[in-house]
């Protein structure tokens, strides 16, 4: 089985009216103003995913800053997985800083089948990652919903790309030690907070930690699939893509180039997230 981790869908509405959605969300704008910019329904998602022979994909919206966005976003996102409940796992998107109407939301997405929070981006929704009242809130609930948290992380060295934000690794590593028992996805690698699992504290701290490999064409050499299985093992890492930031077939072909062993390589595809979302092997 293979499940794509890491994928973004967006409301009709959003796709056809971009420009009016970026002048109310910043960090939207600061993404998806360009035209140029792809985004997809839930039914382009679906076509993409059979094209290439992925069963299973997670979801996720945006993360707006404003709740009323939240909601718009998470009402579709439940649409989503309700037309195909054997292929969509969705997750919800809030803004911790609304407070109560943070917590309303979540237990209505819960009841609605979501399955977890995220892709939260604390920078681009003004919190901190370790706040006890804001990241706090969806840490307990995700908790008490046996849920997961889904984290953007991006690297603070490198190239600049749209979406790369503050939030890495030193900021993720206060979360994970401020919060240490939520099941949580870093994505992108976790911003290269994998490597540093080479340091034995680091790797005490994170792990009840997954990382998925979202946009890796774009960040490093096929050689870190390798290289992160020899670090913190083949159980944790993820098979993602951030479609449709790029095709699903780009991600299939670079693992496939990192020459890994059969098993690890089923890991990585399925198993892992087969596990996390409590799916038994064989369905």
């Amino acid at each position: 089985m293979i499940i794509d981790s890491h994928t973004h869908i967006f409301p009709p509405e959003v796709i056809e009216r971009r420009g009016m959605f970026a002048k109310r969300d910043s960090s939207f704008a600061f993404i998806y103003e360009d035209p140029k910019a792809k985004m997809i329904t839930y039914e382009e998602l679906i076509d993409e995913m059979d094209e290439v022979g992925v069963d299973k994909a997670i979801v996720c919206g945006f993360p707006w800053k404003s709740i009323d966005m939240c909601r718009q976003h998470n009402s579709y996102m439940m649409e989503a997985v309700s037309k195909y409940p054997e292929r969509l796992i969705g997750l919800a998107t809030v803004n911790p800083v609304a407070g109560s109407a943070c917590d309303k939301e979540l237990e209505r997405c819960f009841q609605g089948g979501l399955r977890g929070i995220g892709e939260i981006s604390a920078d681009a929704q003004g919190f901190r990652l370790d706040g006890e009242a804001t990241m706090g809130r969806i840490v307990h609930a995700a908790m008490e919903a046996e849920a997961f948290i889904l984290l953007h992380v991006n690297e603070d060295v490198g190239h600049f790309y749209p979406g790369k934000t503050p939030t890495t690794p030193r900021s993720v590593y206060a979360f994970l030690e401020k919060f240490p028992d939520v099941t949580t996805i870093l994505g992108h690698w976790g911003g290269g907070l994998i490597f540093y699992e080479l340091m034995p504290e680091v790797a005490k701290v994170t792990s009840n930690v997954y990382y998925d490999t979202a946009a890796s064409p774009f960040l490093y050499r096929p050689e870190i699939y390798r290289i992160g299985v020899e670090i913190a093992g083949a159980g944790r890492i993820l098979f993602a893509t951030d479609y449709p930031l790029l095709r699903i077939r780009r991600h299939l072909d670079e693992i496939d180039s990192a020459r890994l062993t059969s098993s690890v390589r089923a890991a990585i595809l399925g198993k892992n997230a087969m596990g996390l979302l409590g799916i038994e092997y064989g369905k």
